[in-house]
């Protein structure tokens, strides 16, 4: 079989049997998934405000269709309110039904390239609980200020119907947001919109700005983006963060912080997503010293962003690798239990976050979809819906299908990009060391952003070291992407 004609879509559904993952419903989803569509939907009245008035949109990737978030801004005194409006899924998926065991199962949706395995069947997450554009839906909201210097204050959370004005992409909106390209048809279309946007990006700017200042870290990452058509791989392009992606994501940070401390001042558990000090300080500090800048000794995210600034602002074309290295050495997040009764969260090195939750994307996270009920049972001042020791174990689960799902998603990536590269065998590269262990040194070449194995001259490379490559051989059935180091 050559690279070309290579089933990626079937060799995606083994690798998720491989790592764990059922791909396929339950018995009884159908007929849950009628039911749910049958169902009156929540309308406004009571606690439920109606929002629909307001200048709703949401910024996704250019294929997305589970649209999991909108925001809308306006200017107050004091600064600039901001509502996150986030899918209301807990309403339509109760707990221990068929497709709710399934999502704990799972606990996240897998993306690969030429095949998606969602956590919650598509009638719900692309449709019936995802926040479409020109659809009335139920969302819950998270509601903070932004003031002049970032900082966030006057945060509630409360039930809404919402309407999404505008579905937008990140590829269209970040250029135009940045001065580097004329706005899309929606946006050119209203100046309402065009105001509502630059008002989003300005709250999110001061966030930022506040974040970084209490020693939050900025990465620029560089991730591959294939081009597949018909199931066919044409090529890997590079996919780079830009404004939008950032407006959102600080919006998320916003929205996960309101959630996770008001949770803690209920005192409620719930489950924390963290990131410890760095394991590999030492090497962090190591590799910061090549550049002339020496670290303390005790992990120290703000004066290691002071660093990444100065770098990024003295060499921005090879600032990614840098910032890659970094990434790597910093170590995996997970999600941890929050006793009602803890006084100090263990916090998020890397946001410098000490109130931190994901609660933003629970058509695509369990983790999410679960804090969205205590979040709720917390409005309604009702019992929790899940014990400490259910909480726990629901961190576990999701942290080991985080990695097995990881490691799909990478064996896909390696499996398209060994599909793309099958005509380039004996040409050069230049990368980073990404990994390097017992198991075998791993590199992440720049241009396309893809990573294999050195299996010839690896000997003596170390995470961080910037390399020149050649490649040597790719199996896409087996995802071995070869490469050899010349020393």
């Amino acid at each position: 079989m050559s690279a070309h004609s290579f089933d990626l879509s079937a060799a995606a559904f083994t690798e998720m049997v491989r790592q764990g993952f059922h791909p396929d419903l339950p018995t009884g989803s159908e007929e849950q998934v009628e039911r749910i569509r049958a169902a009156k939907h929540e309308t406004p009245g009571g606690e439920v405000r109606d929002l629909r008035g307001l200048l709703w949109s949401s910024i996704d990737n250019d294929t997305s269709r589970d649209l999991d978030q909108v925001e809308f801004a306006e200017r107050v005194d004091g600064g600039i309110r901001v509502r996150v409006g986030v899918a209301d899924v807990s309403g339509s998926v109760a707990k221990n039904t068929p497709l709710d065991k399934h999502a704990a199962d799972q606990t996240k949706t897998v993306y690969t390239a030429t095949r998606n395995f969602p956590m919650l069947p598509n009638e719900l997450s692309t449709d019936m609980t995802s926040l479409n554009e020109g659809e009335d839906r139920a969302a819950v909201v998270s509601e903070f200020v932004v003031d002049p210097n970032g900082c966030l204050s006057q945060q509630k959370i409360y039930r809404a119907v919402v309407h999404n004005r505008a579905k937008l992409a990140y590829s269209k909106v970040g250029p135009w947001l940045e001065g580097k390209a004329e706005p899309d048809e929606k946006v050119a279309a209203s100046p309402e919109l065009q105001a509502q946007l630059r008002l989003q990006d300005e709250a999110a700017r001061a966030i930022r700005e506040e974040r970084v200042a209490q020693g939050a870290l900025e990465f620029n990452r560089i991730e591959a983006d294939p081009v597949v058509i018909d199931g066919v791989v044409r090529a890997i392009k590079t996919a780079q963060h830009n404004r939008a992606t950032d407006l959102i994501e600080d919006f998320m940070i916003g929205a996960n912080e309101t959630m996770a401390e008001l949770l803690r001042a209920a005192g409620r558990s719930s489950i924390r997503r963290v990131v410890r000090s760095p394991e590999r300080w030492d090497r962090i500090v190591a590799l910061v010293g090549r550049y002339g800048t020496e670290l303390p000794a005790e992990p120290d995210s703000a004066a290691l962003n002071a660093f990444l600034r100065k770098e990024r602002a003295a060499d921005a074309v090879h600032y990614p690798d840098l910032s890659l290295s970094i990434i790597k050495l910093m170590g995996p997040g997970e999600y941890v239990l929050s006793k009602g009764s803890d006084t100090e969260p263990l916090g998020h090195f890397g946001l410098a976050a000490r109130d931190y939750t994901h609660s933003t994307a629970p058509n695509r996270r369990f983790a999410d979809l679960v804090i969205q009920r205590l979040v709720k049972a917390m409005l309604d001042d009702e019992p929790a819906p899940y014990t400490d020791a259910e909480l726990a174990a629901i961190a576990m689960q999701c942290n080991l299908k985080e990695k097995a799902g990881h490691k799909v998603e990478r064996a896909m990536r390696k499996r398209v990009a060994a599909v793309a590269l099958a005509n380039s065998i004996g040409k050069s590269f230049r990368g980073v060391i990404t990994g390097a262990s017992e198991k075998g040194v791993y590199v992440r070449v720049f241009d396309p952003p893809v990573e294999g194995r050195i299996v010839k001259g690896e000997h003596g490379l170390d995470v961080g070291d910037t390399v020149t490559v050649t490649l040597l051989h790719t199996d896409p059935q087996h995802a071995f992407i070869d490469f050899g180091h010349a020393g």
